[in-house]
């Protein structure tokens, strides 16, 4: 998995602005998946963050980048308590069972779970919008589709965006995944 595309895709990840980032990447097989992610988990465990494979098929993985920590807090929310309860999720559970449960239920399901948004750190009354409502009705459109507080969701928008352009620029200079990570 080539740094840039963690720059790419991750920035405000790696930052430490956002709980976490999803994105596909292509491998020869399994095996060099699974090296790959392991390698990156040295390299990054240490700053705080773990890098998993949430599904392989035909080549591609979907790599979730997330901070522990941060995505624990995230779903001891009431509302994403009660959304990921209605979704089979364990009541109480630890964040790692209930990324297990999402692994099992995005293998299980032909629809992508939309209850995901809330292991990327997106606001769980914008979750629950998008499961009850789909893409209809929003209030806007950014990195998720907004059904609460669009004012500050258009401002982490533009903040993710900043740090996305301000990671690239950095990373083509010349500077690490390592040294852009911020500990946390």
């Amino acid at each position: 998995m080539p740094e840039e595309l963690l720059v790419i895709h991750c920035s405000p990840t790696l930052a430490g602005l956002k709980t976490a980032s999803l994105f596909a990447c292509t491998f020869a097989d399994d095996r060099e998946m699974r090296s790959c992610v392991r390698c990156w988990n040295r390299r990054l465990t240490g700053k705080g963050l773990r890098i998993l494979p949430l599904c392989f098929e035909n080549g591609r993985a979907l790599i979730y980048v997330y901070r522990p920590a941060r995505l624990s807090r995230d779903l001891r929310h009431g509302t994403a308590c009660r959304l990921l309860r209605e979704r089979g999720y364990p009541a109480g559970g630890t964040s790692e069972r209930c990324i297990i449960r999402l692994m099992k239920r995005m293998r299980e399901q032909d629809e992508f779970p939309h209850e995901i948004g809330l292991f990327l750190g997106y606001p769980p009354e914008d979750v629950r919008g998008f499961i009850e409502n789909g893409a209809r009705g929003c209030k806007c459109v950014g990195c998720w589709k907004v059904y609460g507080d669009a004012e500050t969701a258009r401002e982490t928008f533009a903040k993710y965006k900043k740090c996305t352009d301000v990671y690239r620029a950095r990373y083509a200079e010349g500077r690490s995944v390592e040294r852009l990570t911020v500990a946390g």
